[in-house]
This record gives structure tokens, C-alpha cells and sequence, in this order.
């Protein structure tokens, strides 16, 4: 079927999406939500039923993916009651079709259902069943065992990770729903296989007609064999006992109050939403000025993340995987602990997603919201006056971890008392293993002796539909700019700043510059501040390197938006994904170059920041057999947004018992 088809009517055209198809009103018996509140198990339970009773979720038909399909901005702030819809990807096992549907679950009716051409578009997200899959599909296969057998195993002591294929130049693989396997020794259940690569062997397996379609074997090697039971006595050694507690005690509670999904903490207020594909969503982030509500972001989330990999080894030159659009971050995010994952007076939510067959499935303690200490926020002692004075900084923390094959990521979302912002990601886990091939290979690190861990990047785009003092919001480019010593400048002490108006789609296509301490402002093209400039937030780069392929390979065409670390778009209801809607074997170079081609105007717009930013990792020994928690991330910090510090009123904090004297009565800081 062609994409745009409504699924039934093959010789309808492109624009025929809209079915009014109504079999039995959804009949939802829990109390009204925020519009942008997740879907709750029984509204999936109701998607599932309503698909199952027109016919479109069988036996054979999967879920790929489900969640709240957002009302529309204008009509969210109209404050007019909007129908509370789910978009669906069904995914037909048998024979690959793929539709995308969008419920109305106030009304009961499909509204669209439109046929999805993988030649065209991409593959759906990836299933959970499918990781299970591909193993039973190889096992099966004499290709497969003949090239374990030379090795000296059978299929049942190795586990197969099931990798996203791409798209490449191998022949017949158009339009195939594809995975590529790559084998590790697992000989014993609970051991760790990292350690353990088969190398130079891949499977390539078409999951629709669940056969093996093609292996590269360049036979046995001589493949390393490293104990990664990272928790085993024999590598932890006998564990530290000089370690003493950390207690963190709120006596009176935390500070922040959560109504259903609304979360408000000292001025800040914001929703708190969550998505199957995207993980966390941070919207209508606000601060109260002085009684005065001031919007600053709409809609705040990651997008979208790539892990390319940097070794053009045949069993791997086609590693590159999107965590967020392929396998779904938010559907894989973790259940966490008290005291292990997260730590303090801790707040839970427990998001709902839908599992491979539409069933609801709740991911328990899946977001943490607490707010911890964070250092001094300001701090003087004046002579002249004689006085001194500090103030402690606090930070809001809401996060979540994921975990997507062999590593793990946790996604924080920060919000402080002076009015900036932050994210940052965080990269644990186990890094991706194969046979180191000797001294001196220059694709690879060498963790332990004869294992190998490929270059590679994790790279991540946040999606920032600004609101800065309201929608009329432009981007400023700020650079640091030397002047020369001269007239004017007779001693060459003098530095100034430049600063460039980025007018359209095309021209907001940046990268950082580090030398110059390029920053971006949003500033508000309507209001002022006190001194009659621009209210604004400012984003500040880490600055750290773009995505490092060719600029022809595949993986630049299909990942485009982690090419630049800035993009702005003007704001559009469809434009959610910087690497497009079906990532999974996507085609041509789908979402941000799409969405730029009109090179709309975008000062004094209704703006989108798509800000791109990550690690690019070089293994090291240390980073084996797991590796220590890395960190990436940006920051947004108001510059000119207030008249003045918006902290100054945080009170002073009481002097712990054994400090300081107390002075004039006083007892604070």
C-alpha cells in the first residue's frame, strides 16, 4: 500500500486519511486529567479493545507503538475541552503491513488510518518480542549453527543482540523489516556474555518471513574470553567497609507539591508527562514573578538519540542505533529504588505504556522527583560594609533511566532556584565488545587483553518549543570577539561581543564554536526588561563534536540533525522528530532537512530549538567491566528574563550545630 492509504481502500489517494469508522463508544470511568496527562492503563486497555473490535489488532498484529497523542497548542491554550486521542503503530507480523492510527478515545472512533510504505518511510519501531526472535529464528538456521560449529558452539551457549539494520547497499534488503545479530558466549544463565564476542561472524534476519537472509563469516578468530560478572568476588575483591552512611533527611517533606501531574516548586511550575518513545516531556514550564506567571518553554523533551559506531569492520560498519526512534527509551525506562537509584524524599510517578499487544503494562517508580542541595548560590563578605552573607542553592530534579541492550541511560531534567535550567544525560552500563584486532588498530580501544570496544558516539537532540514572555521568540547568536590593540584600545585590554540575528530556517543551522563562547539567546521579540532589552534565556553548549561520519555516509543522511548542534524551526503541530517519524530503517533524510526546506522565517516566530549535543567515546580500561556513569548535557540560564537576581528572597539557612558563633542574635548564615 502506498503511505497516506487508508488501510482497506488501496485505490484511494494520498489526501483520503480520515475513516469515520465507529464501533462501540469507549467508555473511560477514570476522573478527568490534565489534556497532556499520559494515556493510564485503562485507556489502553480501551484503545486496545476498540482496535480489537474493528478488526485491526489480530493475531498475528502487533503493537508498536502507543501513547497520548498531544492536543493541539492553540486549542490547549484556548482552555476549550479537547478529545483525549491515542496515536497507535500496528505492525502485521505475518506479512509486514504497517499502519498508523490515530483513536479518539473521548468519542470512541478512529479518525485516521494510514498504510505506512516501508520502501517509502521506514520499518515501525522495533518489538520487545523480536529481541526474543531473532535468537529462535537463528538457531533454526544450518547457516547459523555451521558457523557456531567452527567455533566450537551451539546455539543454545550464545545470546544474540538484536541491532537495528539501517540502510546500506546490501543487496535485496529494500523494504525488508531486518535485524542483524551479533553472537556472544553466554555459556552459564546469569553470567555476564559482554565479555565474551564471537567475532567475525553477523546474521542479517528478515523478521517477517523469520529466516536468515544473509551471514558474513570470515571464520574462526582467536576470540578473547574476559570474566565481565562485574559483582563477582573474584574481580570486586573484598569490598570497602570505611564507606559510612549518607543521609539525606527532609524533615518537614519536600518543597514541591505535585497535583495529579502538575509539579510546583519554588516559583517553578510545569507538567509532567511521559512517552513511550521520547521517555520524559516537561511542558508549560513557568515561573512566577513576583505574582506575575512568566511562560518559558512549551514543550521540552529528547527527541531523539543516535549511537553511531566508528569501526568499519564488515560485522560492524552498519552500527548505528536510535535508541529513542528504534527501540523506544521511554517504553524500556527502568523501575527505580529507593536508595539505590535515587536518594532523599523521594516522589514516584508510575507512567503506563502498552506492551507488544496493547495490553497496559506500568513501569513502577518509573519517574523520581526530588530536589537536593547544590552548593552555594551566592555568596559575599564585604569589609567596607562588614558584613558577609551566603545563600545555599537547591536544585528540582525529575529523571528517569533506560536501558536499551547493553547500555543504560538516565535523562535529568534540573530547575533551579535562580531560574536556569539544565539537562543531563547520563551513560553507564556495558560497552559494545569484539575481538581487539592488535596493536595499533585505530578503530578501537583495547579494555581488557584481547577485547576490543569499538569509537563510538552517543549523540542526543533536544527538542525546546520555546516560549520565552509568549510565542513571539527570535534566536541571537553570540560570539566573544577580540579587538586589537589600537586606537581605542591603546593598551589591547579591550574584548566586545557580536551578535547575529538568525533570520530563517536555513541560516539557524549552527555549530558551536568553543574559541569564540558561541552561545544562543531566545529572546522575546515583544517584551523588555528593566535596562529595555530583550527578555531572554539563554543555551549554552557543551560544544563537543558532531557526529563524526563521512558527510555522505548513510548514517548522516538518516541522523542529519546531529550533523549541526543548533537547529530552529519555525513551530508546526507534525514537526515532533529530528530524524523522522518511522527512524527504524529510515529512508532518504527524513525530519530536520524536511522540515527546513521552505526555510520559513523564524524571527519573532513561534520557534523551535532543536539543540544536538553527546559524547564521543573512546573507551578506556576503566570504562571495563562497566563503565563509570558519563555525563553530557546543556544549559538554558535567563539573561535579562528578570530585573534583578530572582533569588534574592531565599532565606538564609541556620548554622549547623558546632559551626560559627552566633552573632547579634543571629543564627543563620
Amino acid at each position: 500500500m502506498k503511505q497516506g492509504v487508508p488501510a482497506g481502500t488501496p485505490d484511494a489517494p494520498d489526501t483520503a486519511v480520515l475513516e469515520s469508522i465507529v464501533i462501540t463508544p469507549i467508555v473511560l470511568t477514570a476522573q478527568r486529567t490534565h489534556p497532556l496527562d499520559p494515556l493510564s492503563a485503562s485507556e489502553i486497555t480501551a484503545v486496545r479493545d476498540h482496535l480489537v473490535a474493528e478488526g485491526r489488532l489480530g493475531d498475528t498484529v502487533r503493537v508498536a507503538y502507543l501513547s497520548l497523542r498531544e492536543p493541539e497548542k492553540a486549542l490547549l491554550r484556548g482552555g476549550v475541552d479537547v478529545p483525549r486521542e491515542a496515536r497507535v503503530i500496528l505492525l502485521d507480523t505475518a506479512n509486514g503491513d504497517t499502519t498508523d492510527v490515530l483513536v479518539d478515545l473521548t468519542n470512541g472512533r478512529t479518525v485516521t488510518a494510514v498504510a505506512v510504505d516501508p520502501l517509502v518511510t521506514g520499518q515501525a519501531p522495533v518489538l520487545f518480542e523480536e529481541f526474543e526472535a531473532i535468537e529462535s529464528i537463528l538457531a533454526a538456521d544450518a547457516g547459523w549453527q555451521a558457523a557456531l560449529a567452527t567455533r566450537g558452539l551451539t546455539p543454545d551457549q550464545v545470546r544474540v543482540a538484536p541491532l537495528s539494520a539501517g540502510i546500506f547497499d546490501y543487496e535485496g534488503e529494500e523494504g525488508r523489516r531486518l535485524l542483524r545479530g551479533l553472537a556472544f558466549v553466554q555459556k552459564e544463565p546469569g553470567q555476564y556474555a559482554w565479555g565474551n564476542p564471537v567475532d567475525q561472524l553477523v546474521a542479517f534476519v528478515d523478521m517477517i518471513e523469520r529466516r536468515v537472509v544473509q551471514i558474513i563469516d570470515d571464520g574462526p578468530s582467536d576470540d578473547p574470553i574476559s570474566n565481565g560478572n562485574f559483582e563477582s568476588p573474584e574481580l570486586t575483591g573484598a569490598l570497602r567497609t570505611d564507606l559510612k552512611p549518607l543521609q539525606i533527611i527532609q524533615p518537614e517533606g519536600p518543597s514541591f507539591t505535585l497535583e495529579g501531574n502538575v509539579l510546583s516548586w519554588q516559583k517553578w511550575d510545569m507538567h509532567i508527562g511521559f512517552d513511550a518513545r521520547e521517555g520524559l516531556v516537561i511542558g508549560q514550564i513557568g515561573f512566577d514573578d513576583h505574582g506575575i506567571r512568566r511562560s518559558i518553554i512549551d514543550r521540552a523533551s529528547i527527541a531523539e538519540m543516535v549511537v553511531p559506531y566508528g569501526d568499519p569492520a564488515p560485522y560492524r560498519s552498519w552500527q548505528n542505533y536510535f535508541d529513542t526512534g528504534e527501540y523506544l527509551v521511554g517504553r524500556d525506562a527502568n523501575s527505580l529504588e529507593l536508595g539505590c537509584d535515587c536518594l532523599g524524599e523521594i516522589t514516584y510517578l508510575s507512567p503506563v505504556v502498552a506492551d507488544d499487544f496493547g495490553n497496559p503494562r506500568e513501569i513502577t517508580q518509573g519517574i523520581c522527583i526530588h530536589e537536593e542541595d547544590f552548593g552555594l548560590l551566592w555568596k559575599h563578605t564585604d569589609d567596607w560594609a562588614g558584613h558577609s552573607s551566603s545563600r545555599r542553592q537547591r536544585r528540582l530534579v525529575v529523571s528517569f533511566f533506560t536501558t536499551v541492550g547493553n547500555y543504560d541511560y538516565g535523562f535529568y531534567w534540573y530547575f533551579y532556584l535562580d531560574g536556569t535550567i539544565q539537562f543531563e544525560a547520563k551513560a553507564t552500563g556495558i560497552v559494545f565488545t569484539a575481538r581487539y584486532p592488535g596493536e595499533g588498530y585505530p578503530y578501537a580501544s583495547q579494555i581488557a587483553p584481547g577485547l576490543g570496544a569499538p569509537f563510538h558516539q552517543h549523540l542526543f537532540c533536544a527538542r525546546l518549543d520555546m516560549a520565552v514572555d509568549g510565542d513571539r521568540n527570535a534566536v541571537h547568536e553570540l560570539d566573544l570577539q577580540r579587538v586589537p590593540k589600537g586606537e581605542g584600545n591603546p593598551h589591547g585590554n579591550a574584548f566586545t561581543r557580536s551578535r547575529r540575528v538568525l533570520g530563517t530556517e536555513s541560516e539557524a543551522r549552527r555549530k558551536a564554536d568553543g574559541l569564540a563562547g558561541r552561545v544562543w539567546e531566545v529572546v522575546s521579540t515583544e517584551k523588555t526588561n528593566i535596562v529595555g532589552e530583550p527578555v531572554a534565556y539563554t543555551l549554552i553548549p557543551q560544544g563537543l563534536p558532531t557526529l563524526a561520519a563521512a558527510e555522505d555516509s548513510s548514517i548522516s543522511r538518516r541522523a542529519a540533525f546531529a550533523t549541526e548542534h543548533l537547529w530552529v524551526t519555525r513551530f508546526a503541530e507534525d514537526e515532533r522528530y529530528p530524524a523522522g517519524d518511522f527512524v527504524n530503517q529510515s529512508v532518504g533524510s527524513p525530519g530536520l532537512p524536511e522540515f527546513i526546506a521552505a526555510d520559513r522565517t523564524i524571527d519573532g516566530e513561534d520557534i523551535v530549538l532543536w539543540h544536538s549535543f553527546g559524547l564521543t567515546h573512546f573507551p578506556r580500561v576503566e570504562d571495563w567491566p562497566i563503565m563509570p556513569v558519563d555525563y553530557t548535557g546543556f544549559t538554558l540560564k535567563p539573561t535579562g528574563f528578570f530585573d534583578a537576581n530572582p533569588a534574592l528572597d531565599v532565606p538564609p539557612s541556620p548554622r549547623a550545630e558546632g559551626g560559627s558563633h552566633c552573632e547579634s542574635g543571629s543564627c543563620h548564615c
